[in-house]
């Protein structure tokens, strides 16, 4: 039996905007897959290079902190949180330094934790 991850959903209250900030963030093209259907959004296919990510229209509000996350590994820790940012996302305000490198942890339109990881040479 072969197991193959292809992908993650996102629950959300706007498919489409946090589709848009997640294209623009990971250069994940989107997806024709659920048509115009305005409770899904889809970035990437399941043959892809990278696993898909899809964002689920659902009613309840996010009301913690989610128990996992993104991490998006990137060259410059203060371009990425500058970009990450006009893109709509915020900075937590949590930096963590390590020997290995620096992450941030940073929230996309909706609130959804994620971190940009810079590691050092």
């Amino acid at each position: 039996m072969t197991n193959r991850w292809f992908g993650l959903t996102i629950d959300c209250a706007d498919p489409a905007r946090l589709s848009l900030f997640w294209s623009a963030l990971l250069d994940l093209p989107p997806s024709a897959e659920h048509g115009d259907d305005p409770g899904w959004a889809t970035l990437g296919t399941r043959n892809g290079d990278q696993p898909r990510i899809t964002f689920q229209r659902v009613s309840e509000a996010k009301t913690s902190k989610v128990r996992l996350h993104l991490d998006v590994e990137v060259d410059d820790i203060e371009v990425a949180r500058a970009h990450v940012e006009g893109l709509g996302g915020s900075w937590s305000g949590d930096r963590h330094d390590y020997d290995e490198g620096v992450v941030l942890v940073m929230l996309d339109p909706e609130g959804h934790e994620f971190c940009l990881v810079q590691f050092y040479n």
